[in-house]
């Protein structure tokens, strides 16, 4: 049971509810079985952030061509400095607000990791790069120049329409991946509710 991705409470009261309900249930639907491209390199990108140290905001990056991973990267200080919340960063630690003091920030943004890993030879035409945040507008230039061909992002970010115009004027692809419905759904059975997660 602890390794099924899906559980379903039988509150049904005989079995042509049971049946009626596994069949809206749409248990075969294959990004159920199996999580798309888009859903598996953001969901490697979401786990990239959990490595992230800047106090701010977690954000990871990944860097994919013919579908093989060739970068991942994530927001924090540069190699070799004290991590953001160890002190490394002046202004994250100053606790400024969003857009405050921006130059004086010392934390990498994960897509520069990602593209500082990966390097302009490897990157070259059909790179994708998924972001669980939509890339800001100094990321989105520096996207530009190493030749990524689309940005994959799911949660928006304060310069979307900037760095749209920017990805667009460059030749990049821009779009919002939407995950396929939650796992958590409910239906009614003869007044009970029968949810799958």
């Amino acid at each position: 049971m602890s390794r099924a991705t899906v559980r379903i409470l039988n509150t049904a009261t005989d079995t042509s509810s049971l049946y009626t309900t596994l069949d809206k249930l749409n248990l075969l639907n294959p990004d159920r079985l199996r999580p798309s491209w888009d859903a598996y390199f953001m969901a490697l990108a979401s786990l990239a952030a959990q490595r992230a140290n800047c106090m701010k905001r977690r954000v990871g990056c990944v860097v994919v061509r013919d579908r093989r991973v060739i970068s991942t990267g994530y927001n924090g200080t540069p190699r070799g400095l004290l991590n953001c919340g160890e002190g490394g960063c002046g202004r994250c630690n100053a606790g400024q607000g969003s857009g405050e003091g921006l130059a004086t920030c010392l934390c990498l943004h994960a897509e520069e990791n990602a593209l500082l890993e990966a390097g302009r030879e490897r990157l070259r035409e059909g790179a994708v790069l998924y972001c669980d945040t939509c890339p800001c507008l100094t990321c989105s230039i520096k996207i530009v120049q190493v030749g990524i061909s689309e940005v994959v992002y799911s949660q928006e970010y304060s310069m979307d329409s900037m760095t749209a115009a920017v990805l667009r004027e460059g030749g990049v692809r821009l779009r919002q991946f939407v995950p396929v419905s939650s796992h958590l759904e409910c239906f009614r059975a003869s007044e009970r509710v029968i949810m799958s997660y």
